[in-house]
């Protein structure tokens, strides 16, 4: 393959975008991201009374977690970003500390920046491999997050039957989220206790919900902590309530599947389309080396594949409308 160093990273990065913008565009967790509904139901949170300065708040597991790591580790926890990183990580159910996935994702780009350096003949290449492979740790806790949220929701359902059937039976709230501690499996049984366990240490339960809230960024989380907070404020039959919000969710989740199904083939159509062109210039490299080059070495199919480009991108973008219908 004869092209020059600009044209390979120019083709690497193609790649990389087209790759990118599809994965944000047609991987998708089974429910949806509407986020007009999100930010409402946000304003709706924040509106209330003691959930101003939530997110600030340090809850007692958290408090626990920090004295138990030494100074140096508590400097490295407090230095910038690493608050909104912890918060991920909190999300994605792991317990490794914050600057530890920061250290690994240097090692990995330093370490495989130096060992594609001497393996191949361009810097460039190895500097855009040493980049994937330092953000391989953050895809992966974001990977992570997605998995377990689509899992909790799944389980929220039989999470409310649960603690229905318990305020029934005459247990009050805090023995409700205990009882789905108990019986619910990871990861909705771990969330659960840790609400719990934040009420029962003399915690109010505006703020350990709110602390569910921050830690599980959902829909259908914010609708149950609002029905919850609400039904506190005003009174009335929690339990009926719950029952309700089951029936919802375990509907919008089905419905969820259903539109994901539907729309398989938009999205798989998506993917062919868009790695079409790569795999045929690939293909092409090894059959006929000296194709590629009357295109990219002369300066009109350079700018065709440029505008080829820019066209697949309008084209990812335009399928990611029809795709993706928020609900």
């Amino acid at each position: 393959m004869s092209w020059h160093i600009s044209d390979e990273v120019i083709f690497l990065v193609m790649i990389f975008v087209a790759v990118f913008l599809l994965v944000q565009s047609f991987m998708l967790p089974v429910f949806g991201e509407n986020r007009r509904a999100r930010k409402r139901l946000r304003k709706r949170l924040q509106s209330m009374d003691g959930m101003e300065g939530q997110a600030g708040r340090i809850s007692l597991v958290r408090s626990k977690f920090l004295r138990e790591l030494s100074p140096l580790e508590r400097w490295l926890e407090a230095l910038p970003g690493m608050q909104s990183l912890e918060r991920l990580i909190e999300q994605a159910g792991h317990e490794t500390p914050a600057y530890r996935v920061v250290l690994k994702a240097l090692l990995l780009g330093v370490g495989t920046g130096l060992a594609f350096g001497y393996l191949l003949p361009h810097p460039g290449m190895a500097l855009i491999v040493a980049l994937l492979a330092g953000a391989y740790p953050f895809i992966r806790l974001s990977m992570d997050k997605s998995r377990r949220l689509a899992r909790f929701e799944e389980q929220l359902p039989d999470a409310l039957i649960i603690m229905s059937r318990g305020l029934r039976a005459g247990h009050p709230f805090a023995d409700a989220l205990r009882l789905v501690a108990e019986e619910m499996p990871d990861p909705i049984g771990s969330e659960f206790r840790t609400t719990f366990m934040e009420i029962n240490y003399g915690g109010d339960v505006r703020m350990a919900l709110g602390g569910l809230l921050n830690r599980v960024q959902s829909v259908t989380v914010m609708v149950f902590v609002t029905s919850v907070l609400i039904q506190k404020d005003t009174g009335g039959n929690l339990a009926e309530l719950l029952d309700g919000l089951a029936g919802v969710v375990r509907d919008r989740f089905r419905f969820h599947r259903k539109l994901r199904t539907l729309s398989a083939q938009g999205r798989m159509a998506g993917w062919v389309l868009s790695l079409i062109p790569f795999a045929l210039a690939a293909v092409l490299s090894v059959v006929n080396p000296k194709f590629l080059p009357m295109l990219t070495e002369d300066p009109t199919g350079r700018q065709l594949i440029m505008a080829a480009f820019v066209l697949m991108v309008i084209g990812i973008i335009w399928m990611r409308k029809i795709v993706r219908i928020d609900v």
